[in-house]
């Protein structure tokens, strides 16, 4: 299993479904809707993430799935 699809897997499990991790919408929607969190505003999602990242390990695991190879 490759690093991006662990981390993919871990992702899903933590948020109790699957979903696209690289959908700008779905990410925010199930940060918003599952864990009640609001990223802060920035140009990219990825800077927001990128922000909120030391907060939520969610955050992180999203961010480092979309920035794997």
């Amino acid at each position: 299993m490759s690093n991006k699809a662990f981390i993919l897997q871990r992702v899903c499990i933590f948020a109790g479904q699957e979903f696209d991790p690289d959908s700008d919408d779905k990410v925010k929607e199930i940060l918003r809707d599952k864990f009640n969190i609001s990223l802060p505003q920035r140009r990219s999602l990825n800077e927001s993430l990128q922000d909120a990242a030391s907060d939520h390990e969610i955050v992180a695991l999203i961010l480092r799935y979309r920035t794997s190879a």
